[in-house]
């Protein structure tokens, strides 16, 4: 069933893989996109290296938890892996200075929690 889906934007269906540690953060992410993207759960980055090879997203979803775990340098990895697509980090806040350095870094844009429908698909669009 497609909950508040624009047709308009149906029709786009952009490839997007949503790259977070937290498998709750992941799955809530792909049952708001899936109706209008092809939304892909991948734990760790590698993940999206491997299936990213023959079918590149259009859009990454990246966790703050793995900044945590590999820095800040993984936002420019992932520019030179997957190039033009732009990354969106999943933030606690809107002021998290987490988030705002990853801004700094080259991060397109941030959803912040509570991740709702009609916020995450309108940072997505």
């Amino acid at each position: 069933m497609q909950v508040g889906v624009d047709v308009a934007v149906m029709v786009d269906n952009k490839r997007i893989f949503v790259i977070d540690e937290d498998e709750i953060t992941r799955a809530v992410l792909q049952f708001i996109l899936h109706d209008e993207n092809e939304t892909h759960e991948l734990a760790a980055p590698e993940d999206a290296y491997a299936k990213g090879v023959d079918w590149p997203p259009d859009l990454l979803v990246l966790g703050l938890g793995c900044i945590d775990e590999r820095g800040i340098g993984l936002l420019a990895e992932l520019g030179e892996r997957f190039p033009g697509r732009p990354v969106l980090v999943v933030a606690d806040s809107p002021d998290d200075p987490r988030a705002l350095a990853c801004i700094k870094a080259g991060a397109a844009s941030a959803l912040v929690k509570p991740l709702t429908v009609e916020r995450v698909r309108h940072r997505v669009d």
